[in-house]
């Protein structure tokens, strides 16, 4: 979800206290460290894309794959836990929290992500996953935690016409494109955005990121493994491991370090800078793209990508935090997405 997607979105929960970069205790030297630790995370992140991508491209049955996505963040998570010597609370709060989260953060989007991968460009699945902000506000908006402003108005029909470019049959990306499976995949950055706003609203019953991740993933472990064993959809390991699973395995890793990463930015740098990998996922994810796989775009994918930029720079709140963050970064467009 690109989070992705297979990982993780980059929107996920900001667990942490807000922290602005004009902190005194936050050198100039430290803030040109966390500004690279933010674009290799946004590498990371973009990267699951491609390799969602690849791990589909064998006829892998979707059950299967996210059952393995479980079992390796799970065993992953456990030993980070183990490492802090941190247990796994099974309160009642903390088992509903692992169940929603398992649910909409993982079994149901990446279920929907890797029957998408087989027909969708991997660039496309990136660019679509921008409209994760928008969604957010949305449902934001609706639950109550936002207030409604024009220039978010703007900001959401911005976003629309980035979607529309990608999935109106008549237009030209270069590649094809297939609108079901492009607006299917939408729904995924829909469940991301509700994530998103049920942590915001509801919180995390006093759960710990890495305790969060472990019960979510044990949770999508009982969910998942009844229904790829009654499909036929096991993946067996084979050794030495092929490509398909080698992609796997790397997009799970990679999920869980970036996103022990992101916490660990979001606690030292404020959720208003580290929210801003979201823009990174996109721009990397097109890149990785291009690289690993060949794909090519036309120019209007370009400017998809940026009225997609130009959207979630216009929907996204401007707390006084961040003020206090352009100040010390001396950047004026250093923004929360």
């Amino acid at each position: 979800r690109p989070c992705h997607t297979g990982g993780a979105c980059p929107a996920r929960r900001e667990v942490a206290t807000e922290r602005a970069l004009s902190d005194p205790a936050i050198s100039r030297r430290e803030v040109v460290l966390l500004s690279v630790v933010l674009i290799v995370m946004g590498a990371g992140w973009g990267m699951t894309q491609p390799l969602t991508k690849i791990s589909v491209s064998t006829g892998y049955g979707y059950f299967g794959l996210v059952f393995w996505q479980q079992a390796l963040g799970a065993t992953l998570m456990l030993g980070l836990c183990r490492a802090r010597g941190i247990g796994l609370p099974r309160h009642a709060g903390a088992l509903r929290t692992y169940l929603v989260i398992a649910l909409v953060g993982t079994v149901l989007p990446n279920t929907i992500s890797y029957q998408a991968a087989v027909h969708l460009p991997s660039g496309i699945m990136s660019l679509l996953l921008s409209a994760i902000p928008m969604f957010a506000f949305v449902i934001a908006l609706l639950l109550g935690n936002e207030s409604f402003k024009r220039r978010r108005l703007v900001g959401l029909l911005f976003g629309l016409a980035g979607v529309l470019l990608i999935i109106l049959p008549s237009v030209d990306m270069g590649q094809a494109v297939p609108v079901f499976w492009a607006a299917l995949y939408l729904v995924v950055a829909l469940f991301y955005a509700f994530e998103g706003n049920y942590v915001a609203r509801w919180g995390v019953a006093g759960l710990e990121p890495f305790q969060l991740m472990l019960g979510a993933s044990l949770c999508g472990l009982v969910i998942i493994t009844p229904l790829m064993l009654t499909t036929g959809q096991m993946i067996v390991p084979q050794w030495p491991l092929p490509v398909a699973q080698q992609a796997l395995i790397a997009s799970s890793v990679v999920h869980v370090f970036v996103y022990a990463t992101y916490v660990w930015l979001v606690g030292r740098a404020g959720a208003v800078f580290a929210v801003q990998v979201s823009y990174m996922v996109t721009g990397f994810g097109l890149f990785w793209a291009w690289l690993l796989l060949g794909e090519a775009f036309s120019a209007l994918v370009f400017a998809a990508l940026a009225s997609m930029f130009i959207g979630m720079y216009l929907v996204q709140p401007r707390p006084k935090a961040l003020l206090a963050a352009q100040s010390g970064m001396g950047d004026k467009d250093l923004n929360i997405s």
